[in-house]
């Protein structure tokens, strides 16, 4: 979805540099490495050719708020690079290996030797951490949303996806693993980040003056309803997180690249925001097309049925509700609840408001390689009623057949 943008390389702006599409392919290649691979090491080299990558990126943005992002975004990340690195190095301490499987017989076969749980809480500890960083977890999110600003709308749609299920594949097998081994506490930490991550996300959303940040706020309480499938431990709970994510990913892209469309041709020193809710006062009479697809994005994301992540929800709320954890359904709803707000009060912006007239609005960004992401985008969104059965069928056989 996101290659058709490299057509529209005069009103993106990074595509005007040549080492932007080096950049995008080292950052593809790092996630597939990660996703890929067993090995610490190697997972640790994915994650950093990634990360590096997507560091300059953001500052290819080529703004002084861009700059200040990727500096951000640099720092945390080195943070979580540091605890990924120290988590690793005691878990080969512990077992005198760096591939996974072996490490989880090894740990498994000395359960019993005392103060092997010291050593197993600390490398958790460090491991959680590091993971908690990437995936804007509370309270180690207080990147994501100055990060978000700060790039360009589609990459920020790419950023609160692709990076997140990378994350997510390597997060199922360290924690997995952990859990499988009976370190229930690991289980009760990632719950107790779920629901805090989820809640305080869609409390801070609620007081945003820009859609933007709002929309960074909602991926991050999105990020707090799939760490709580993790958390199960189950092949339906593995399969909630994959699905889940195959739904959100076309919303969220389609609604950060409506934001794009909807730029400043030249930004005002005197703005504080770049998408505030004003600028999308009364949308339906300036870009109706534009107003009722941005408004189904919106529906989407908060869960309003027929659309795609109401179907995720549903998936994550069962899958909860098999392993146990009714409470955990019953928070997921409230939020879900919350979150209805700030959507809803975009909508209301899009067509109750009537247009503000002083402020610099420039709709002009709209190109056939655009039309076709958000073509695409809000197709998969309206038409996922007809095609979650056999999604979430070919998911479930395929992480059975993982293992996972």
């Amino acid at each position: 979805i996101f290659t058709p943008l490299a057509l529209t390389s005069k009103r993106f702006h990074e595509y005007s540099y040549p080492e932007f599409f080096a950049l995008f392919l080292f950052m593809v290649a790092g996630f597939q490495f990660m996703v890929a691979s067993d090995n610490l090491i190697l997972i640790f080299v994915g994650l950093e050719t990634a990360s590096l990558s997507l560091y300059t990126l953001i500052a290819l943005h080529n703004r002084s708020n861009s700059y200040e992002a990727a500096v951000k975004y640099f720092t945390m990340g080195a943070l979580a690079a540091g605890f990924f690195a120290m988590g690793s190095a005691v878990l080969y301490a512990l077992t005198g290996s760096i591939e996974l499987y072996r490490v989880a017989d090894v740990l498994a076969a000395r359960m019993n030797e005392a103060g092997l749980m010291i050593a197993i809480f600390g490398s958790s500890v460090l491991l959680l951490v590091a993971f908690a960083f990437k995936l804007s977890l509370f309270p180690f999110h207080t990147w994501a949303p100055d990060v978000y600003e700060g790039a360009s709308a589609p990459l920020a749609g790419y950023m609160s996806v692709v990076p997140k299920v990378a994350a997510f594949v390597v997060s199922i097998r360290i924690f997995g693993m952990y859990i499988d081994m009976g370190v229930e506490w690991v289980r009760v930490v990632i719950l107790v980040l779920a629901v805090l991550t989820m809640t305080l996300a869609n409390l801070m959303a609620l007081v945003q003056e820009d859609v933007k940040r709002m929309l960074a706020y909602s991926s991050i309480s999105h990020a707090g309803f799939i760490i709580a499938a993790l958390a199960l431990d189950t092949t339906e709970g593995t399969t909630a997180i994959f699905f889940y994510y195959a739904l959100f990913m076309f919303t969220n892209l389609g609604a950060f690249t409506m934001l794009w469309i909807s730029r400043h041709k030249v930004r005002r020193f005197d703005a504080r925001f770049d998408h505030p809710y004003e600028k999308f006062a009364g949308f339906i009479k300036i870009m109706p097309v534009g107003a009722v697809i941005m408004a189904i994005f919106m529906l989407s994301l908060a869960g309003v049925p027929p659309f795609s992540v109401f179907w995720g929800k549903i998936y994550v709320m069962q899958a909860a509700v098999n392993s146990g954890y009714v409470w955990l359904a019953i928070v997921m709803g409230l939020n879900s609840a919350i979150a209805a707000y700030y959507y809803l009060k975009l909508i209301v912006y899009m067509f109750l408001k009537e247009p503000v007239k002083d402020v610099d609005t420039v709709y002009y960004n709209l190109s056939k390689p655009l039309m076709a992401v958000i073509g695409m985008a809000t197709i998969a969104t309206i038409a996922a009623i007809f095609y979650v059965q056999p999604l979430v069928s070919y998911i479930y056989y395929m992480i059975s057949a993982s293992g996972y």
